[in-house]
């Protein structure tokens, strides 16, 4: 069964093209090292009659988003190749240079197994 990474984080809205360039980059460089796919998901309907919304959980403040973003994996095994790939490509440290455009503190991360492929 596939692998999957998980980032929930937010995001200023008035950042939101900066993000982009890094989100746009960050998935080629994961892409061009092994990863199935990448995708990047901004908010759009957070009004959530059940369950803990989005916004509260990632803190959001006045002005910013909520990105729910993933990447597939072969496996675990093959998430840990790519992702060691990923790291010592030179492209990572020319995409991360300068201050974030989100709160790194607020963002959510996380391997999960997939149990369920309908």
């Amino acid at each position: 069964m596939p692998y999957v990474d998980g980032y929930v984080l937010p995001v200023p809205k008035k950042k939101l093209p900066v993000y982009l360039r890094m989100a746009q980059k960050g998935g080629r460089l994961w892409r061009k090292h092994g990863a199935l796919e990448y995708r990047e998901c901004v908010a759009d309907d957070l009004k959530a009659s059940f369950g803990m919304p989005f916004p509260r959980m990632a803190r959001l403040k006045r002005g910013e988003t909520v990105f729910f973003s993933y990447v597939v994996f072969k496996s675990r095994a093959h998430r840990d190749r790519v992702n060691a790939r990923v790291m010592k490509d030179p492209a990572i440290a020319a995409t991360c240079t300068g201050p974030m455009p989100f709160d790194c503190k607020r963002m959510a991360y996380g391997g999960f197994k997939v149990l369920v492929d309908a």
